[in-house]
């Protein structure tokens, strides 16, 4: 049986970590494709959205306040939905969550190429909300004892916890207490910078559809490759 620090070194770059970035990444480019084409609006960023909900009314942008706090009510839908679908159809399978982030993603792609009849450059408010709905859904792809332990769009929590490994590595921990949290961060941070670079080369509507087609890799990845080999997450 290996020792506690050895299967923690092992499970940084086991198939539950691998498609953790992957999915990181994903986040971090369905986030930069909605916040570089639009008004500045967060599909991942909840504590933004929050603030910006409540304290929009101070500085005379109410509407962008309720376009937040929208967002923020479309994001919790996608979580409860996900995780009711969790419990009662997708038991064991993580391709389940991503299914649903492709599904809104697609759906967002067709509104959002309805409305780009008038501006092609830029992506409506209404594809968003189903953009937001499917983050949320997303950020359940890894629930172990019905809680989720990989938030994926949850970069605040990452740091802290990656910076608290980091002071127990110098307190003679060991290097396996932050690197997974690293690695998902910067996989988060190389979704965004391809998405933003993206976003210089295409209009809003083709990087919904990039997103689009990008989540349904990921979800045929999971289920012909991770699902039969075991799932990754336990109720």
């Amino acid at each position: 049986m290996p020792k506690p620090d050895e299967a923690r070194r092992n499970a940084l770059f086991d198939n539950e970590a691998r498609i953790s970035w992957v999915l990181a990444g994903l986040a971090g480019l369905i986030g930069a494709a909605a916040f570089m084409h639009t008004a500045g609006y967060f599909v991942t960023f909840m504590t933004g959205n929050t603030e910006r909900a409540v304290l929009g009314y101070f500085h005379g942008e109410s509407d962008m306040a309720v376009a937040a706090a929208s967002l923020l009510l479309s994001f919790l839908s996608g979580v409860v939905i996900a995780s009711w679908c969790r419990r009662h159809y997708w038991h064991g399978h993580p391709h389940g969550p991503v299914l649903l982030t492709t599904i809104s993603l697609a759906a967002a792609s067709v509104i959002d190429v309805v409305l780009a009849q008038r501006d092609t450059s830029r992506i409506e408010f209404i594809p968003i909300l189903f953009v937001a709905f499917g983050v949320g859904g997303l950020n359940t792809s890894f629930v172990k004892n019905g809680e989720v332990s990989v938030p994926l769009s949850y970069v605040t929590g990452t740091l802290v916890k990656m910076a608290q490994g980091i002071e127990r590595h110098l307190s003679g921990g060991d290097y396996a207490d932050w690197l997974g949290y690293f690695l998902l961060y910067v996989s988060f941070a190389l979704g965004a910078l391809f998405g933003g670079l993206l976003s210089l080369m295409v209009a809003g509507w083709a990087m919904l559809i990039t997103a689009t087609v990008v989540c349904l890799i990921v979800t045929c990845y999971t289920y012909l490759h991770l699902d039969r080999h075991g799932p990754l997450a336990t109720e």
